[in-house]
């Protein structure tokens, strides 16, 4: 995000505090009517030609700021453990942690630990009743996957 006096263009497209178009002006003018005004003069893309530039209060700039460099954060992948033989408020336990974990935006990987056959027959069952469980908050990245002592399935969140 360019500000102020870094803006090199000669002139701008000036949109006002509250968002309404002010024209196509020099950039010295722009400055100063952002001086006038005591707010800064932000640059919102660098890619057409006049550049838009926005009005914007000091603290609205660096807020505006902070929003996007949080969004432009990628969202961790988290781990979700499980065993085969999982009682009813244990899984709930587990739903609810990867509910919780999707809604915030994080992708997850549900893994359950298997110990035989018997047991990644249970695991791919247990996997399958979360994917459809979880629905609502996410769709599965990956289909299960098993592979020898454990079964894995990831799950993106939907928003």
């Amino acid at each position: 995000m360019i500000k102020n006096e870094k803006i090199k263009a000669s002139e701008v497209h000036v949109t006002g505090i509250n968002g309404e178009d002010l024209g196509i002006m020099p950039t010295a003018e722009a400055l100063k009517l952002a001086k006038q005004l005591k707010v800064d003069l932000v640059c919102t893309s660098l890619l057409s030609s006049p550049p838009p530039c926005q009005l914007i209060g000091a603290g609205a700039a660096r807020q505006k700021q902070q929003q996007e460099a949080k969004r432009d954060r990628p969202a961790k992948l988290k781990e979700i453990r499980l065993t085969a033989s999982i009682e009813d408020h244990d899984y709930e336990t587990k739903q609810q942690q990867a509910r919780r974990l999707l809604h915030s935006g994080h992708p997850v990987m549900l893994v359950v630990k298997t110990g035989n056959n018997k047991e990644s027959a249970a695991a791919r069952k247990l996997l399958e009743d979360l994917v459809r469980d979880l629905k609502a908050e996410g769709r599965p990245a990956t289909g299960i996957q098993v592979s020898g002592k454990q079964s894995m399935v990831q799950l993106d969140p939907l928003n």
